[in-house]
């Protein structure tokens, strides 16, 4: 059972961010962290919008995002 979507984001290779799902087939990206977030919900209620999420095992229709953010290091 599903009762939270979780995502890793990472800085992208080149510039930005990058956002993947852990349990969907979702990956996404941005120029800054708030609006890789606001992408990657907005792609993942693309890909759930014909799901039906109470059989998914989440409880509502907007399930919680739990992402963690993967930061380089700053020790030298």
């Amino acid at each position: 059972m599903h009762y939270t979507v979780k995502a890793h984001i990472y800085t992208g290779e080149k510039s930005g961010f990058v956002a993947e799902c852990v349990e969907f087939p979702v990956v996404t990206q941005g120029q800054t962290l708030d609006e890789t977030v606001q992408n990657l919900r907005e792609a993942l209620a693309l890909h759930l919008e014909d799901e039906d999420l109470l059989a998914l095992g989440f409880a509502s229709k907007q399930p919680p995002l739990v992402v963690n953010y993967e930061m380089e290091s700053v020790c030298a």
